[in-house]
């Protein structure tokens, strides 16, 4: 986690449900990263930085240096957000502002229907996005989703590493927590929405969280 607010939503259900256990690298707090041997899994979360401020968060380059050995160890990896940017420059892809931010509830498009890991995935859905980056895709992967701002929202590289630049694991809870938090960004554009159309379409987290337990469930049953 690189910021208090933007922790693992729905994902801490699943872990829950399925008797997994979990550790936490709060980068925001005094922190010591896990030693590879003791996880399967690495899974990197949101927050407002950027790959390239490396000259604010000095972690950046510890963070970035870890998720390069766990990709090479073989582990299953998911960014989210701030999280895909980092895994697509480890992965050597440019990371650079988009052409416009993406705040609020806007579909994605499938860009390949034939994914085992998106199957039974409609077409075209409402995700969540706050996101001002975006990224070129890693050489040697797979562009799973795309929208009208972004082109790339999604990545699957080597079938164990997945990168979403969106939020398919925002609760009502963490969405209130990014909106408190992240409310000087919610100006009006065409692909930002306000704070109170972000919130009056809360009816579409349960679907996105079944899309991200889909997920999860489908890294699980290759990781077994």
């Amino acid at each position: 986690m690189h910021v208090p607010f933007e922790g693992l939503g729905c994902i801490e259900n699943w872990i829950s449900k399925h008797n997994h256990s979990v550790s936490y690298t709060h980068f925001f707090e005094k922190f010591t990263l896990p030693n590879l041997k003791d996880i399967d899994w690495l899974i990197v979360m949101g927050g407002p930085m950027g790959v390239y401020d490396e000259n604010v968060y000095e972690w950046l380059a510890e963070e970035k240096k870890f998720i390069r050995q766990a990709i090479d160890s073989g582990k299953i990896v998911i960014g989210i957000c701030l999280g895909s940017q980092l895994i697509a420059e480890v992965l050597g892809a440019k990371v650079y502002p988009n052409k416009q931010k993406e705040i609020g509830w806007f579909e994605i498009e499938q860009t390949d229907n034939n994914q085992a890991i998106t199957t039974g995935f409609e077409n075209r859905f409402p995700v969540f996005h706050w996101h001002g980056d975006t990224f070129d895709l890693p050489a040697g992967s797979r562009n799973l989703f795309h929208s009208a701002v972004t082109e790339n929202q999604a990545f699957l590289y080597n079938e164990n590493v997945l990168g979403l630049q969106f939020h398919f694991e925002v609760t009502a809870e963490s969405l209130v927590q990014m909106i408190v938090n992240g409310a000087n960004e919610l100006v009006e554009d065409e692909s930002i929405q306000s704070a109170d159309k972000i919130l009056s379409q809360i009816d579409l987290i349960e679907e996105n969280n079944r899309k991200m337990y889909c997920i999860l469930d489908y890294f699980e049953r290759k990781n077994l």
